[in-house]
């Protein structure tokens, strides 16, 4: 067995929270030994499975020509994903276990006590002992409880498809969130056929009806077949069985791909020898600073059933670094105007409260809505030939705060980030309508689409 090894901070997984917070404790003079159990994670999902190489695949889907053949433009373009994401895994290795301060060890950890894990077994095992350690292991998938699709061959996930090289004939996704959404938009693009199955009666249920109704003729336009209201009920040979009012209908499929949630990986860590409080779901209980039931240990990213986004992680490990290095004052209770972003094409970028959240807790508000084609002071849709989509904004009648927004158009992923900006810091919606914009931009629409008052 090798000889033990001793750090100020352990760090159980390799995601942005646990990254960004190694960084910085190293910086500090801290001894770090960060444990990731696969050499294909340096980084964490977003670099390697998530963020980037799913973002690529939107910029390549929407960059073939008709004359492109749909398969070789396929490969090419994973092979472009390859190489960027192996490129940045390597990055995330090399500038954390290059510090002097800092080890990246690679293996499964189970922790034996609340400060000592174990990675790898027999004679290559491990043990880390740290006072204080963090938890950043993240989430996988969940597979739903459909007859036959654990066994299909059809089976497929999110992060198999990034990394496959033959482009499926046919793809069929269970479920109409982001995931599914966004992975429809990616694959009708390079030229599958794609089906979304979902159970509610619309897509994307958390937002408005008008938005999800835009959301589903954009897709529809694409060539994407959304069955709405719909069970999957079995997966038999080639064909996804489900049922729809009362009626059953099948799909030829070469390919199926579940998007109906993810779950915290915790199984296999030992958190009960630890000490560490789950939830019924397997994710990890934490406090508003993110201590878990022992004080020492924090858990950072999807782990901790927070938002399952990169840029929370991120603001995990801000608050983790304020206990160890700050004041301790920061916290997720200050966490306001957290926005969203699904890239289907166009992206649909989302923040606050939608307008049926604010009617339903009675609050005084008004609503402003316009259709993009039909936005004068947009120029920029019209010049990079995507007018589709809508811009929606809840508008508290008595203060002009913004409470929320739906933006659906070309940019919005970035006009999203001045729109949350302004809403934590009390600008209104009379201010973001008078202000100065570049000009053409996407972010002049806020010059128009607050005077679009809906009833």
């Amino acid at each position: 067995m090798a000889t033990p090894l001793t750090a100020d901070v352990l760090v159980v997984g390799f995601g942005k929270g646990g990254k960004a917070a190694a960084h910085a404790l190293t910086d500090a003079g801290r001894r770090v030994i960060l444990v990731e159990r696969s050499e294909n994670m340096y980084g964490g999902t977003c670099p390697n499975v998530g963020c980037v190489p799913t973002k690529m695949l939107v910029h390549y889907s929407n960059s073939r020509r008709l004359e492109d053949d749909a398969q070789e433009f396929f490969a090419n373009s994973v092979a472009g994903v390859r190489k960027l994401t192996t490129a940045f895994r390597a990055g995330n290795f090399e500038s954390l276990d290059g510090k002097d301060t800092a080890t990246v060890i690679t293996g499964a950890a189970t922790f034996l006590d609340p400060h000592t894990i174990a990675v790898g077994e027999g004679d290559d095992r491990i043990t880390v002992t740290a006072p204080t350690i963090l938890i950043n292991t993240g989430s996988e998938p969940v597979l739903p409880a459909i007859p036959g699709l654990a066994d299909s061959p059809l089976l497929v996930s999110s992060t198999e498809l990034t990394r496959a090289t033959d482009l499926p004939r046919s793809l069929v996704i269970i479920g109409g969130g982001y995931l599914g959404l966004e992975f429809a938009s990616i694959y009708r693009h390079f030229g599958a056929d794609v089906t979304v199955i979902e159970a509610a009666d619309q897509l994307l249920p958390r937002e408005d009806a008008d938005i999800a109704s835009v959301v589903t003729e954009i897709l529809a336009g694409d060539g994407i077949q959304v069955v709405t209201g719909a069970q999957v009920v079995e997966i038999a040979d080639n064909k996804v069985v489900y049922t729809k009012d009362q009626t059953t209908h099948t799909i030829e499929a070469a390919a199926v791909l579940p998007a109906t949630g993810r779950r915290a990986v915790t199984a296999g860590l030992g958190l009960d020898a630890a000490g560490v409080r789950t939830a019924p779901n397997g994710s990890i209980v934490v406090d508003e600073h993110l201590r878990t039931s022992q004080p020492h240990i924090f858990a950072l990213g999807d782990v901790n059933d927070g938002p399952q986004f990169t840029y929370i992680s991120l603001d995990d490990a801000r608050i983790v670094l304020d206990q160890l290095l700050g004041e301790g004052k920061r916290a997720t209770t200050d966490r306001v105007a957290v926005p969203h972003t699904l890239f289907t094409t166009p992206p649909l970028a989302t923040v606050g409260l939608t307008e049926h959240e604010a009617r339903a807790r009675n609050l005084d508000i008004t609503v402003s809505r316009e259709m993009v084609a039909d936005i004068i002071a947009m120029p920029r849709a019209y010049t990079v030939e995507e007018t589709r989509g809508v811009m929606k904004f809840v508008v508290d009648a008595n203060t002009d705060l913004v409470l929320g927004a739906a933006l659906l158009s070309i940019d919005a992923q970035e006009i999203v980030n001045t729109v949350a900006l302004a809403m934590r810091h009390d600008i209104t919606a009379t201010e973001l309508r008078d202000s100065i914009y570049t000009h053409p931009s996407s972010t002049e629409a806020l010059n128009e689409v607050f005077d679009k008052v809906v009833r």
